[in-house]
């Protein structure tokens, strides 16, 4: 009986090891990561979209629209506002509010409905050269003088194949209070 427990557990080590060495080998990959693994560049979000805000001349107790310019790398896109579905990320613009100047209103402009190989269904996208509007309104005791809005605009940029990781782009919208 005593050979028993010793052949069983010979027989149980080496299942462990075997076990083990299966565990730990590496799975092969039929995808590429978006991570830029493998001699692929990174790509992120913030890189294939240029922000360019145009500066705004508000009269005390006006409003305006704050034009911001997004230029988008020819082969990406992001993802409309809002997106599509829940789990994709939308392009947002935020504006912090200065003294005497207050946002009303964003926006965001018509999207284009495409087809990619990684949705099951159409998405709603923006490409090339489009633009988001902010609505901003100047106090009537707004003080005159130029006023730096910081603003943020998250994108998710995306190719035919893949999304990309969600970026943040830091910009300044300048109104002309007068």
């Amino acid at each position: 009986m005593h050979w028993r427990n010793v052949e069983l557990k010979k027989l149980l080590t080496f299942a462990c090891l075997l076990l083990s060495a299966a565990c730990t080998k590496p799975a092969a990959d039929t995808k590429q990561p978006a991570s830029g693994t493998n001699n692929q560049p990174q790509i992120a979000s913030t890189s294939v979209v240029k922000v360019t805000p145009e500066p705004l001349v508000l009269a005390k107790g006006g409003s305006g629209d704050a034009i911001v310019h997004l230029q988008i790398q020819q082969g990406y896109h992001i993802n409309a506002n809002p997106a599509t579905f829940s789990y994709l990320i939308p392009t947002k613009l935020d504006i912090t509010p200065a003294s005497g100047v207050s946002v009303d209103f964003i926006t965001y402009p018509d999207p284009l409905t495409k087809t990619f190989s990684f949705a099951d269904a159409p998405l709603k996208v923006y490409e090339g050269d489009t633009i988001v509007k902010a609505r901003l309104k100047a106090a009537p005791s707004a003080e005159s003088a130029k006023h730096n809005l910081s603003a943020k605009l998250r994108v998710q940029a995306c190719d035919d194949q893949v999304c990309y990781a969600p970026g943040t782009i830091d910009l300044a919208i300048v109104v002309d209070v007068k």
